[in-house]
């Protein structure tokens, strides 16, 4: 589309002629009609400068012509004979306003073409917004919703049986720690009392008094690093040979394959130091 040539003037008689010599009788310029209508100057400058093919078509182009007749309070019939006949419906049919936005008469889509609700491009995101949304609101109860889903059993909390305290262990989840708490001994009883083989295990630890015991196995992992309690009994196996380091030799006891070892010969200040194989 061209621009708009300001000062061109339509020739003696025409349609634009007329329309700009109504204007200048009443010494109205282009901007202030423009600004009258809420139109675009330069469609008003090409009306009168007769290049209504510059305008969207015919019909607007007689509509814009009688728009200003109208806003210049002269007679648009010597106006509107002298434009193009439109092809189509009379200018008394068009209730619509001059600023109305253009629309191609060849666009594929129309606001009220409803044969594009038919195509599943659509309604299919519509159809699965809605299904989602159905299900999110469904209450949690409504069993018709799946036909896989079984109603869930409410389950009432039980109270669980007071379990019986464990020493904790620090021994890696291989080791075996057989632990066995006897009644405490009557304080007569003598610390060098044989051990009784009430435990499995390769090595027994059974304490008279509290002991801090630590074994540990061939490759360095640590078997049992704590406090015994007096009277507790514990059972260990691991990969020989076996690092023992007993805190109260004095209170402790100790067997070995089933056989008492004597912690005397291998403890200095109370604290036994020995290596089994």
């Amino acid at each position: 589309m061209s621009e708009a040539r300001p000062g061109t003037v339509g020739a003696a008689g025409s349609a634009g002629r007329l329309l700009r010599e109504a204007r200048l009788a009443q010494g109205m310029d282009v901007a202030a009609l423009a600004a009258a209508m809420k139109v675009a100057p330069h469609k008003i400058e090409w009306l009168e400068a007769d290049r209504s093919e510059e305008l969207h078509d015919t019909t607007y182009a007689r509509a814009l012509a009688q728009g200003v007749c109208r806003a210049l309070r002269v007679d648009a019939a010597p106006v509107l004979a002298l434009l193009p006949q439109a092809q189509g419906p009379g200018l008394d049919q068009i209730n619509q306003g001059l600023n109305m936005p253009f629309r191609d008469r060849s666009s594929s889509a129309s606001p009220r073409d409803w044969s594009l609700l038919t195509k599943p491009v659509v309604w299919a995101p519509t159809l699965i917004v809605l299904a989602a949304a159905a299900v999110y609101l469904a209450p949690a109860d409504w069993s018709g919703w799946s036909a896989g889903v079984q109603p869930v059993a409410r389950v009432e909390p039980v109270a669980a049986a007071p379990t019986p305290p464990v020493a904790a262990s620090a021994a890696p989840p291989s080791v075996v720690e057989t632990v066995y708490s006897a009644p405490p001994q009557p304080e007569a009883a003598s610390a060098s009392a044989p051990l009784v083989a009430t435990v499995s295990g390769l090595v027994q630890l059974r304490t008279t008094a509290q002991s801090w015991v630590e074994v540990l196995d061939a490759r360095g992992q640590m078997l049992l690093s704590r406090v015994i309690q007096p009277g507790e009994t514990v059972g260990l196996d691991g990969s020989l040979p076996l690092r023992v380091k007993i805190g109260n030799s004095a209170g402790t006891q100790l067997m070995f394959r089933g056989e008492v070892v004597e912690l005397t010969p291998f403890s200095r200040e109370n604290v036994a130091r020995l290596e089994l194989k």
